[in-house]
């Protein structure tokens, strides 16, 4: 397993990067194919914050913790980790990756004026606050769900392997997920 350790506002340390080395090598266990993980530890304020990206057989799984000991959050975001590959261990271990190419996606977040929604004028200035591109991988419903749920994420876009279509999943206030998803229209 390929681990790398960055540190964001802080010294790096040789002990808290063989520390993390090893809890991260740990959950080789529960992965039998060869797997990177990216862990950043960061110190904002008083909050010390340890993310553990892990990429296994094209999944990605993601397990973050914030504390006031970088020790415990590392030790923390990584049993969230392990606690995931657990249960999807199954499902992972017979993960195929998907034939086809993943397309280009493009999240821009934009910034308007501080109104009241009855206040808005014809037409509102905004701007551009961050620009992030990201591939929409080809996958099945089921494995978009799975990626989703692994990386705690609200919202997940991909490339549904069955239509070639780029769909949209996203978490429900209700714990239900819905899916949006282009509908063609039906010649008459």
């Amino acid at each position: 397993m390929q681990v790398s350790v960055t540190f964001r506002h802080m010294d790096a340390s040789d002990s808290l990067k063989g520390f993390a080395a090893d809890k991260v090598s740990r959950i080789e266990k529960y992965i039998h194919t060869p797997t990177d993980a990216h862990v950043v530890l960061s110190v904002e304020k008083h909050l010390h914050r340890a993310e553990i990206n892990v990429i296994a057989n094209g999944m990605r799984i993601r397990g973050e913790e914030s504390s006031a000991d970088m020790y415990g959050s590392i030790d923390c975001a990584a049993q969230k980790i392990e606690k995931q590959l657990k249960r999807y261990r199954n499902k992972l271990a017979s993960h195929k990756v998907r034939e086809g190419h993943a397309s280009k996606m493009m999240h821009t977040v934009l910034e308007g004026p501080a109104i009241e929604a009855s206040e808005l004028p014809e037409e509102t200035p905004t701007s551009i606050v961050e620009h992030q591109e990201f591939d929409a991988r080809p996958m099945l419903l089921e494995e978009a769900i799975m990626q989703m749920d692994l990386l705690h994420e609200e919202l997940h876009v991909f490339t549904n392997a069955k239509t070639n279509e780029v769909n949209v999943l996203y978490r429900r206030k209700d714990g239900k997920f819905g899916l949006v998803e282009p509908k063609h229209a039906t010649a008459s």
